[in-house]
């Protein structure tokens, strides 16, 4: 797994498309996302695990993403990862907030934020735990269950954030169908959470 780059006009890219918001509280929008490479998280369910190592070749100029956005008639970009919050991201949000574009942030929090973002969703992990003055900064907190201690893990990082933070469990894709009745039970019985799916999978698109 990669360490964090010290650069701020280029970023390591995996991939970067135009498609379909997913899940959590932007889900149903067409976005333009940038997936950067590198994580040193490692959770053990990951379905983007090619995104852990930077390779040979995916280091890219701000400036060329930024062509990429404009070649999209969306006004949202979602830069997520890997692990984006490993680097700078001043760099890119700043150009991208100049040219009217909304930045969505969707990071572990077990970085400092260091960029211009609209809207940040933290989705904290047990592998490495999120920093609680990033906690503070979310206007989206989602939870990954995977297992029902899952559910305690939420509400220790839900106490963690403002006023203003939405709240969403998800159910790790694989184990929908054992975590999804559990879910729906603690969101009725808990109404300050909200149920996000992975919908491009039930759909078929990134």
């Amino acid at each position: 797994m990669s360490a964090p780059l010290k650069t701020t006009d280029q970023l390591p890219v995996m991939e970067a498309f135009y498609t379909i918001q997913g899940e959590g509280a932007h889900s149903g929008k067409a976005a333009y996302f940038i997936r950067l490479a590198g994580c040193d998280v490692g959770c053990v369910w990951c379905d983007v695990k090619e995104s852990w190592e930077i390779l040979p070749g995916q280091l890219k100029h701000i400036d060329s993403l930024v062509e990429l956005v404009c070649d999209q008639p969306s006004d949202l970009v979602v830069i997520t990862g890997g692990e984006p919050c490993m680097y700078d991201l001043t760099g890119l949000t700043s150009k991208l907030r100049l040219l009217g574009y909304q930045t969505n942030l969707e990071t572990s929090g077990a970085y400092e934020i260091k960029g211009e973002f609209d809207w940040i969703c933290v989705s904290p992990k047990k592998f490495k735990a999120p920093l609680q003055s990033e906690l503070k900064l979310a206007d989206e907190l989602k939870v990954i269950i995977f297992h029902p201690s899952d559910l305690e893990w939420a509400e220790q990082n839900a106490q963690l954030t403002s006023v203003k933070c939405r709240l969403f469990l998800q159910p790790e894709y694989e184990k929908m169908e054992k975590i999804m009745p559990l879910i729906v039970d603690y969101v009725k019985a808990n109404p300050k959470w909200n149920l996000s799916l992975q919908t491009h999978k039930f759909i078929g698109i990134p």
